[in-house]
């Protein structure tokens, strides 16, 4: 893969994280900001980036829990 394709990865992934940030509702936000960590994730092992990826994979994880979680009623 060339240097520009990866690059190209990045940007949308930057671009997802900053979109899920002008979501109003919650699920929204975590789906936009999962897709952008799954980005990431391609981005870093792309690169041999540990930090980059790693992260993202523990944020992914955060968000599917969140996801998936049942819905508890507020008091």
């Amino acid at each position: 893969m060339t240097d520009s394709t990866i690059e190209i990865i990045g940007y949308i992934a930057m671009a997802l994280i900053a979109i899920s940030f002008l979501m109003k509702e919650i699920r929204l936000l975590r789906i936009f900001n999962l897709l952008g960590a799954f980005t990431f994730i391609v981005y870093g092992v792309l690169l041999d980036q540990a930090p980059i990826y790693l992260l993202n994979s523990f944020i992914l994880l955060v968000h599917v829990y969140y996801l998936l979680k049942p819905k508890t009623e507020k008091k």
